[in-house]
């Protein structure tokens, strides 16, 4: 059960701060149920969600730990491109990764949209804009937990990864 304070990752929202847990009856259902108060922490709102739905995609936002365990992973991620001529292909594939809200999940899918992008930048080819929404999706997500995690921006969380990693780069002789 999550407490007045913590930071949650609420489906395609993201994270959001638990603002209080409060038993509350809405208007057509039978009887009162107990709801956790969310306030998206990068827009506007306050979101009642029931505490006790499993179907809600609800969770603690990763640690400062994990998210620099994941960053170091990234080059060792898959980085195949997935292609199509479908669209709605295409989007399948992106929203099955992005369901999931799992950190690992969303690095893989980035790095393989980073992969086709370059791919398709050496063939003087254009990234499609189906890849660049879910591209922006995934970064969104990942840019919006790992701020939250390391206490940083979200605007810093780039840059960070990209230091991270250059750091754990093996030298090049």
């Amino acid at each position: 059960m999550f407490q007045k304070g913590d930071y949650v990752v609420y489906g395609n929202l993201g994270v959001c701060q638990v603002e209080g847990v409060e038993e509350r009856r809405f208007e057509g259902l039978d009887a009162a149920h107990l709801y956790y108060q969310l306030t998206p922490v990068y827009q506007g709102g306050v979101l009642y969600v029931p505490a006790d739905n499993p179907r809600i995609a609800l969770r603690a936002v990763i640690s400062a730990e994990e998210a620099n365990r994941l960053i170091d992973a990234i080059p060792s991620m898959d980085s195949r491109a997935f292609h199509s001529r479908s669209a709605q292909e295409l989007s399948a594939h992106y929203e099955e990764a992005l369901k999931t809200h799992d950190c690992a999940d969303l690095l893989q899918l980035i790095r393989s949209l980073y992969t086709k992008k370059s791919d398709l930048a050496s063939q003087k080819r254009k990234f499609g804009r189906v890849d660049e929404h879910f591209m922006k999706c995934a970064e969104d997500s990942i840019n919006g937990e790992f701020a939250v995690a390391l206490g940083i921006s979200r605007e810093e969380v780039p840059g960070y990864i990209s230091r991270r990693i250059a750091a754990h780069a093996p030298a090049k002789s």
